[in-house]
């Protein structure tokens, strides 16, 4: 019902909705330091006021949740689905070769920058469905609610601000994955881990590194600084190295030190095979030079033994498993800073249904600490599941299989999104299952014709579940 009015208003609307997406992909809302009245920064609150007024110019009743998260309902009737998006972004990275992070273009039928795919162009996608359904004037006897966050990517702290104050809706989806239904999301152990050392001053030494932006992004560049080595042979070894790994590495002289850059390909955590880790090769390399012994280089060469460049799975850690539901843990090494006495670092695991604390968080402990090193955490994220064969998810499938001609299935994810700790939440879009849209990469796009049919599935979703 309403499918052929549904298609012929969002295909009236493409160009207009693209210009929304654009309009919120041109403002740089990663994480920024906090100032009074803007929790998260400069960026994430110039985007969710600008976010506001769009929805508020479009007729949605809005609300501002102290400048964390902000609302649009549909109409003033009993709460039934929440819409769960968000509008910060990770860092922009390097290696952009299409167009700059924030400078969304169209090329070959894709929308290229920052947040196009993650999360800003599904956020639009979804209010679009709701315009589309306010005004063709679909009656319902429902609310739906579209709530957009600004620190998804940092901990979610925004979207725990809002579930303060209100709450959850029957029946909640984030369309921050992809089709058909995500009802399983992974746990999570994001482990920190720090080791303390005497210094010592014996050449060849390495005087620091530092690798990696955020816990949860595969580093694409890592940087190093060693003293006393010969460069044709730190050039000799980065080139064995780049023969096993893919990763390559720039060595520059500088006042009697060599500084190292190692240059892989960032990609989310979630999905480790995806990029080429610049972290854990720069320690692969670490671990071929002859440095001279001490305790910071017996603690590099742990880390090599504990984090080797193709383990991706905790095999090394002790922690590798893997269920038939939600599939095998990962694991990738994302943050490091070395000094000549201390090391702070964290690895993030993604952690199947059959994962908890103590197959998983206490195992990991134990294995640190016999090469000298310290787990910080207590706890870690549980994996979240919703049954597949619930009304609500049945009816997201149908509607995701009449507007696409494929199969709906329920599938798993290591990617969490702002409905992990809700009863009734899953993911649900906006890419299909194919596309590959660099999510957290240099280059992340989003196709626009799947925005496009994101929206109407979307709207259907409204219909079919508010009318």
């Amino acid at each position: 019902m309403y499918r052929k009015e549904i298609e012929e208003y969002i295909d009236s609307h493409k160009d207009q909705m693209i210009e929304d997406i654009c309009t919120l992909c041109r403002i740089n809302s990663e994480k920024m330091p906090y100032t009074e009245g803007k929790p998260f920064g400069e960026g994430p609150f110039e985007v969710l006021q600008t976010a506001l007024t769009m929805m508020e110019n479009y007729g949605f009743s809005v609300r501002n949740y102290d400048n964390y998260v902000g609302t649009a309902d549909l109409n003033d009737k009993e709460a039934q689905l929440d819409i769960l998006a968000h509008l910060d972004v990770v860092p922009a990275g390097e290696g952009w070769t299409v167009t700059e992070p924030f400078e969304p273009v169209i090329k070959d039928g894709k929308l290229y920058g920052r947040g196009t795919a993650d999360d800003k162009g599904p956020a639009v996608a979804a209010l679009y469905a709701m315009r589309a359904v306010k005004e063709l004037g679909i009656p319902l006897s429902k609310n739906v609610r579209l709530i957009l966050g600004t620190d998804e990517e940092c901990g979610s702290s925004d979207i725990r601000h809002y579930y303060d104050v209100e709450e959850e809706a029957p029946m909640t989806f984030s369309p921050d994955g992809s089709f058909p239904v995500v009802n399983i999301e992974k746990g999570s152990l994001q482990g920190h881990f720090t080791a303390e050392f005497e210094p010592s001053d014996a050449v060849a030494r390495v005087i620091a590194i530092k690798a990696g932006t955020k816990a949860n992004v595969v580093p694409g560049k890592a940087f190093a600084v060693f003293e006393g080595l010969d460069d044709n042979l730190v050039r000799d070894t980065g080139a064995e190295v780049e023969k096993e790994t893919g990763v390559s590495f720039e060595i520059q002289g500088r006042n009697h030190t060599l500084e190292i850059t190692a240059i892989g390909e960032g990609a989310h955590a979630s999905l480790p095979t995806e990029g080429k880790n610049a972290l854990t090769a720069l320690l692969l390399l670490i671990s071929r030079l002859p440095f001279a012994p001490c305790a910071q280089i017996e603690a590099l060469h742990s880390l090599v033994k504990l984090f080797p460049y193709h383990d991706t799975s905790g095999e090394a850690l002790g922690v590798a498993m893997e269920d038939e539901l939600s599939g095998a843990l990962t694991l990738a090494f994302d943050l490091l800073e070395v000094s000549d006495d201390s090391l702070d670092a964290t690895f993030d695991s993604r952690c199947p249904i059959c994962a908890n604390e103590e197959n998983v968080l206490e195992p990991a402990r134990t294995r640190l600490a016999e090469h000298g090193v310290t787990l910080t955490n207590e706890t870690m994220t549980p994996p979240h599941y919703v049954d597949g064969n619930s009304d609500f998810v049945k009816t997201l499938l149908k509607a995701y299989e009449r507007y696409t001609g494929r199969k709906g299935t329920c599938e798993s994810m290591g990617g969490g999104t702002y409905v992990h700790s809700l009863k009734n939440g899953v993911a649900f879009g906006a890419a299909m299952p194919e596309t590959d849209n660099r999510m957290h990469g240099a280059d992340e796009f989003a196709v626009i014709d799947e925005l496009l049919v994101s929206a109407k599935i979307f709207a259907q979703v409204i219909t079919d579940l508010c009318r």
